[in-house]
């Protein structure tokens, strides 16, 4: 059979892949916090048909070897951590982080069980807990759930994500309580599980770890907490849509290599009639 069958259809199956990553980031252009993707590709072991020679001592040159590729494979879908644009809401639980870092948000409330995010899309529950829309308790940099005491009757949050209490007298005060910002060494090696949310992964923790602290610390590198605003998805639809037309030609130009590969077949098998 001929090679360029196989090297149309691995071109087939990685444009088909580029198209299943363009179409999640455009499903996504709406969503709080998203990051896009991008999908990499590299050429497949190429098969020597003649190998290098070295220049000779009688004066004859150096010959190059004689290679046929086999095709394309994916080589990474990467995840972009570029920001979002900021959307003004107004509201005190929403939160949107200016600069490097993550919430974290637990399903149990305890410290070991814990998922990164960039949606601070947060609200009050029943009990004053500060959760996520899915009933997750927002931590905060001492390793615990935030909660609101009663007798707070007004908040606001402050760049450093310190919730400063208000009283039934009008009273602002600082309670002491932080709003947790984590920091990865390599935030592309954080795993998508869904709902906005993130796992960490051996290639994504440095030799620290996971790093936990307050926002807006330009030791550590936190980014600064601003209430009243959420991160919005980081997906550029002009980008998309021209890397939509490229993985549609490509994959049109794939599937012609196979048409003319089966032609070129047909021209073999009436050889002999």
């Amino acid at each position: 059979m001929l090679r360029s069958l196989y090297s149309g259809v691995s071109g087939m199956r990685g444009f088909q892949t580029k198209l299943d990553v363009i179409g999640n980031n455009i499903a996504n252009v709406n969503t709080i916090g998203f990051k896009a993707s991008r999908v990499m590709f590299k050429d497949i072991l190429s098969q020597s048909i003649a190998g290098v020679s070295p220049p000779a001592d009688n004066g004859r040159g150096g010959v190059n070897a004689k290679q046929i590729g086999l095709g394309v494979s994916v080589a990474a879908i990467d995840t972009l951590h570029t920001p979002g644009s900021a959307m003004t809401t107004n509201v005190v639980t929403d939160l949107r982080i200016d600069g490097d870092g993550f919430f974290l948000v637990s399903p149990t409330g305890e410290e070991d069980n814990v998922y990164l995010t960039r949606a601070g899309n947060f609200m009050l529950d029943a009990n004053r807990n500060l959760v996520n829309p899915e009933g997750m308790r927002v931590m905060s940099v001492d390793g615990t759930p935030i909660t609101l005491d009663e007798d707070i009757v007004a908040f606001t949050i402050s760049e450093s994500g310190e919730i400063i209490a208000v009283d039934d007298t009008g009273t602002a005060t600082p309670t002491g309580t932080f709003i947790a910002v984590a920091l990865v060494a390599n935030p592309g090696g954080l795993e998508k599980v869904g709902g906005n949310l993130y796992r960490t992964t051996p290639n994504a923790l440095g030799p620290e770890g996971l790093i936990v602290n307050q926002a807006n610390d330009a030791a550590v590198g936190t980014g600064a907490i601003i209430s009243g605003q959420l991160e919005m998805s980081n997906v550029d639809l002009t980008v998309e849509f021209t890397e939509m037309i490229v993985a549609q030609r490509g994959f049109q130009a794939n599937s012609k290599i196979i048409t003319t590969s089966d032609e070129v077949l047909q021209e073999i098998l009436s050889l002999k009639r």
